[in-house]
């Protein structure tokens, strides 16, 4: 029976051959796999009587080419390799992303988080102190990545995280529960429409920014990840303009206001800045020196 099943290295090889056209193909396999391998790994009696077993890595795949997936494993590495080769991210087949320090769980409701967003939590960090309590709203947390990132790393800051979709906002919550952060709080909110009336030190946002015609939002992006967190009205400004415009009645005199936008919207969302009268307008490049993120200073009174 064993002959008619594939190692390790041929499975792989396999995948990389049906996801040819991908530019990512070695690595969506190594991806698809390990999560193929862990999962029968978590669910196997073996496992349940020695919880001391570690799961599965790169390294692994790598020191033990000739191992011989099981028929299950195969058949279950094929429907992920299909659902990959329609488009599908591989985020939303595993239920995960890396992000910061930590992997996230991601569904469909929720934007998948990317690389560049770290930038935003990296500048969001620069003005939050390390010691002094500070109170920060995360609005529109998707999986709670920005808000999850701020916790773990200022446990002295009371974060409050919304979205107004409730079924996003369960993922935020259970990403939150993994973590054991304990200084984040959740609120359905459609930006600050449900927000309490208090004031914050810090306002941090990856709000929808592309414009519904953006020619170019990827195929795949637009026929996958909820459009509800990517699109935006008035040439993907319309969000970031009502934010920056409802924020400083929520924000401390001298409280910051950050954005991520999109590399074409630095200038526009200057502007918008500027009509609302906030101050140190600066705009800072993502690791392709593109413009990413923008932030300002409420006046302080």
């Amino acid at each position: 029976m064993s002959g008619s099943l594939l190692t390790i290295a041929q499975t792989l090889q396999q995948g990389k051959t049906q996801l040819k056209t991908s530019d990512t193909a070695k690595l969506d396999c190594e991806i698809l796999l390990l999560k193929v391998l862990n999962h029968s790994l978590e669910n196997s009696l073996e496992n349940q009587l020695d919880s001391q077993q570690p799961p599965y890595t790169k390294t692994w795949l790598l020191t033990w080419p000739e191992k011989l997936l099981t028929q299950e494993q195969s058949q279950q590495f094929n429907h992920f390799l299909s659902l990959r080769s329609q488009g599908m991210p591989v985020a939303y087949i595993t239920r995960q992303k890396d992000f910061w320090s930590f992997t996230l769980e991601v569904t469909a409701d929720t934007l998948i988080p990317r690389p560049e967003t770290e930038h935003l939590v990296e500048h969001a960090l620069e003005k939050i102190p390390l010691t002094d309590k500070c109170q920060i709203l995360d609005l529109g947390t998707g999986s709670g990545a920005i808000a999850l990132a701020i916790a773990s790393e200022r446990q002295n800051a009371q974060i409050l995280a919304t979205d107004f979709s409730q079924q996003t906002l369960k993922i935020a919550k259970k990403n939150a529960q993994v973590l054991k952060l304990k200084n984040i709080s959740f609120c359905q909110s459609s930006w600050f429409k449900n927000i309490p009336k208090q004031h914050f030190d810090i306002i941090v946002s990856n709000p929808p920014y592309i414009a519904e015609n953006d020619p170019d939002l990827e195929a795949n992006v637009r026929r996958y990840e909820p459009a509800a967190a990517l699109l935006s009205a008035s040439n993907g400004l319309a969000d970031i303009s009502e934010i920056i415009e409802q924020s400083q009645n929520y924000l401390k005199p001298a409280g910051w206001l950050l954005f991520e936008h999109g590399y074409k919207q630095a200038e526009a969302v200057q502007a918008l800045f500027q009509s609302s009268k906030f101050i140190h307008i600066s705009t800072f490049n993502d690791l392709n020196h593109l413009p990413r993120v923008t932030l300002a200073q409420n006046q302080t009174g």
